[in-house]
């Protein structure tokens, strides 16, 4: 009879989660229960347990639906780079790049290809792995004003002055 009970009292427990929106509630609430017996909780312990980890729920839902409204770029990684589609560039040489030592040895790195064939997304990889230097300047930032931008800006004049 109290089995019967206790599956009524948890069944409208979730029913009422779902009719306030509460998922983690409906969720945890048993689990939370039973770990506040075991820890000898008071009512209020339990209470507060349960409400923290709606409210966290809550926030990563809300940083999860942040960033997909944004439309950020997706980020990719050396590992789901296709070097079939340009076998000029081999991994072992991104590998190396992806180390960072041309940066301290201040040597330049130049890519030039085609349109569309991501140069973009090639030239900033090797940075992600290795975002400050030791003076404390970032050299993705570096790499681009002093290369990148300059080509771009070019690109843009022959374009608008034939």
């Amino acid at each position: 009879m109290s089995s019967q009970i206790t599956q009524l009292q948890e069944a409208t427990v979730k029913a009422y989660c779902k009719i306030l929106r509460m998922p983690m509630v409906a969720s945890q609430f048993g689990t939370l229960a039973e770990q506040a017996i075991r820890e000898k909780q008071s009512h209020v312990g339990y209470l507060e347990a349960l409400l923290a980890a709606e409210i966290e729920e809550r926030e990563s839902n809300a940083i999860d639906r942040r960033i997909r409204e944004a439309h950020l770029p997706r980020v990719k990684t050396l590992e789901e780079f296709d070097y079939s589609q340009s076998p000029q560039v081999t991994a072992a040489k991104m590998r190396d790049l992806a180390e960072g030592g041309y940066i301290e040895r201040a040597e330049p790195v130049l890519f030039i290809g085609e349109c569309g064939t991501g140069i973009g997304y090639t030239m900033s990889q090797p940075l992600r792995r290795k975002r400050d230097t030791s003076d404390g300047s970032c050299p993705r930032r570096h790499l681009r004003r002093r290369l990148y931008d300059p080509l771009v800006a070019s690109w843009v004049f022959t374009r608008m002055h034939p």
